[in-house]
């Protein structure tokens, strides 16, 4: 009488057996498994085969998309590196701020941006960057620790651009711990700037934007 064998005996003893195909390797070519993407019986060799396969392109696609992340960060390294030079040449603090504003729409092609100061000294109290901003601009500026990435939700700092503004990206400018502006990009494309992007470019941005502009400070 044949008795019957718990397949979880069976895999027990499989497990505990490493060499067990190798001392009965007739067995690979005979045992038949179902393959989901062939559509019919293969051997275990094949199936092992086809697994491996699938492992692979998977690997390969993650190498992939790593690549061209690396890319895509090398790419907005450079541009990173492109506008800070141009600040470096701007003539004088005066025309610093059109300067930043400029070379961030075209070396990132972004299609508007704009900023805002306060604190400015009484020499550039005349400028367009020392426009009054609103109370409501300042305590958002002000309350922000890293950079807002999202819709346009009727920001009174969208207000400082033309109309037709999907998506922002407002940026405190700080002297250590003291907000002094913001500095808004924006787009009216709804995804540019969305809530789930990554902020780590635009936090350099930030950072080096204000850096710049304190010389404009009292």
């Amino acid at each position: 009488m044949t008795s019957h064998l718990d397949p979880d005996t069976v895999a027990r003893y499989l497990i505990d057996s490493p060499h067990f195909f190798e001392e009965h390797a007739e067995l690979l070519a005979k045992i038949r498994l179902s393959s989901p993407l062939l559509g019919r019986a293969i051997s275990l060799q094949e199936r092992q085969m086809a697994v491996l396969r699938e492992k692979i392109k998977v690997q390969d696609l993650r190498l992939a998309e790593m690549v061209r992340n690396a890319q895509e960060n090398d790419m907005t390294t450079h541009k990173l590196h492109n506008w800070t030079r141009s600040l470096l040449l701007a003539r004088n603090d005066a025309d610093l701020p059109h300067t930043l504003i400029e070379a961030l729409r075209s070396t990132f092609a972004v299609p508007q941006a704009t900023l805002r100061l306060w604190g400015v000294a009484a020499c550039y109290a005349h400028t367009w960057v020392a426009v009054p901003a609103s109370e409501d601009a300042r305590i958002f500026a002000n309350g922000l620790s890293m950079p807002f990435c999202g819709s346009n939700n009727d920001f009174k700092a969208a207000s400082w651009l033309e109309p037709g503004v999907e998506s922002i990206a407002m940026l405190p400018l700080r002297n250590d711990s003291t907000t002094f502006g913001l500095l808004v990009l924006a787009s009216p494309d709804p995804q540019r700037f969305s809530a789930d992007m990554a902020t780590d470019f635009l936090v350099q941005i930030g950072q080096t934007s204000s850096a710049a502009l304190t010389c404009l400070l009292e």
